[in-house]
């Protein structure tokens, strides 16, 4: 910190507008206030806990260094006793329009369109978010229904890279998300708990938008959607193309340096953590409970001409040497994919240590013909559903020393997911009794 950094304080409860907003004696009343400020590198926003900022928002678009961050943070209410995180509940402000500047790498995907966050990171760096509760539900909005396909997206904390080239330094840490009531049909717009995107620049010579250097840790998202978590889809898909992926293009279009660990995402609509177009990212010690809850014909009702019902607990799309250990996935509801684990159109893709259990969809999926040199290795498989694995005209997988609990009836390789090859060494399958499960 220099003389130069500032802290900034907001108490829904205790603030005016008209003070300096400098200490915690004058603080803020609302973040109105500091969407209008001209934010420096090791600047710090504090919100007072139990405070609540309803139909209130954070649009941030200023950076920091890596040696001053900026950090928006809580702190203590000194008049009560007992401390809850201040709450940003968005209920559907905060809007901002996102356009991916081309086609998706499927015609059928949403590229553009407003969203709705309760926080929002756009072209800044070296920004740290922690210690809040975000919310961002739709239930005040007169004459929404949730599953309109024209619904607005929402997401807990957007990030978005667009103008300013490689985007470093994103920290997302101990926040509490719920109740975002996004739309469950666009797959790659900003929406759900947590979601990271790189759009198409529009300013010319510009580098291409990309994340290095991003950590989202120690995070409780629960009841989300479309997505729990998901760091980054990228306008440059077009440079992943095919089975061998090459460095060179992860260093010039793809995200580098992606952390995803600690977090637990629960009930999420869709896919609970996802890690895309990322060199050697890390998924570790992360829980998904009971993901995929919106992808049946209950509520996916209307998704006119876009696809995308599908929906697995943790995996990465179109990484090179993607690398996910110690991670949980339990109750993953069926779908056409619905499993804990789903290696898919990636180059070199390991999953060890990890644990799965009673996902209705199977354990791990190797998802077709460009998803090369997956390992599957040291992970244990309890009570799966509909098939342990699904080959799914993968070429190459490898299975070894995994432990598989398996009930009676249900196949090794679940129906109609088969036609790949793959190769298993000293793994392990045990009958379960039915007094074991």
């Amino acid at each position: 910190m220099t003389d130069l950094c500032r802290t900034y304080y907001v108490s829904q409860k205790h603030g005016n507008d008209q003070n300096s907003g400098r200490s915690s004696a004058e603080p803020y009343a609302s973040l109105f206030a500091i969407n209008r400020l001209k934010l420096q590198p090791g600047d710090r926003i504090l919100l007072e806990n139990n405070s609540v900022f309803a139909g209130q928002f954070l649009q941030i678009t200023d950076s920091g260094t890596k040696d001053l961050p900026i950090v928006i943070g809580a702190y203590e209410d000194r008049t009560q006793a007992e401390q809850h995180p201040p709450v940003i509940a968005a209920n559907g402000q905060g809007i901002w329009y996102q356009d991916y500047g081309c086609e998706l790498d499927s015609p059928a995907h949403t590229r553009s369109g407003y969203v709705s966050s309760a926080v929002l990171l756009y072209d800044a760096e070296y920004v740290t978010l922690q210690d809040l509760e975000l919310t961002n539900s739709g239930q005040d909005i007169i004459g929404e229904r949730y599953s309109a396909p024209d619904k607005m997206n929402r997401t807990g904390v957007a990030v978005a890279a667009r103008d300013k080239g490689v985007r470093s330094g994103i920290t997302l840490r101990n926040l509490v998300i719920h109740d975002v009531n996004g739309n469950v049909y666009d797959k790659h717009m900003n929406n759900g708990g947590i979601y990271m995107t790189a759009l198409k620049p529009i300013a010319r010579n510009t580098e291409a938008a990309r994340f290095r250097d991003v950590t989202v840790e120690g995070c409780y998202v629960d009841r989300v959607s479309r997505w729990g978590i998901a760091v980054g889809y990228t306008y440059a898909h077009a440079a992943f193309a095919g089975a061998e992926l090459s460095e060179e293009a992860f260093l010039k279009y793809g995200h580098e340096n992606i952390t995803i660990r600690d977090n637990y995402v629960k009930r999420s609509g869709g896919d609970a953590i996802t890690v895309m177009y990322a060199l050697r990212p890390v998924v570790e010690h992360n829980c998904s409970d009971s993901a995929a809850q919106e992808i049946n014909d209950r509520i996916y009702q209307e998704p006119q001409k876009r696809g995308g019902k599908v929906a697995a607990a943790i995996w990465p799309w179109k990484c090179k040497d993607a690398l996910f250990r110690f991670n949980e996935a339990a109750d993953t509801r069926l779908n056409q994919d619905g499993m804990a684990y789903d290696a898919d159109s990636g180059d070199g893709t390991v999953y060890e240590y990890n644990f799965s259990r009673q996902n209705e969809g199977g354990c791990v999926m190797f998802c077709l013909e460009e998803a090369i040199h997956s390992r599957f290795c040291n992970n244990v498989s309890f009570d799966d559903l509909s098939g342990t694995i699904s080959p799914a005209q993968n070429p190459d997988a490898l299975l070894s020393h995994n432990r598989y609990y398996v009930r009676k009836g249900i196949p090794f390789v679940r129906k109609n997911m088969d036609g790949g090859t793959y190769t298993q060494k000293a793994d392990e399958i045990i009958l379960l009794e039915e007094e074991e499960r």
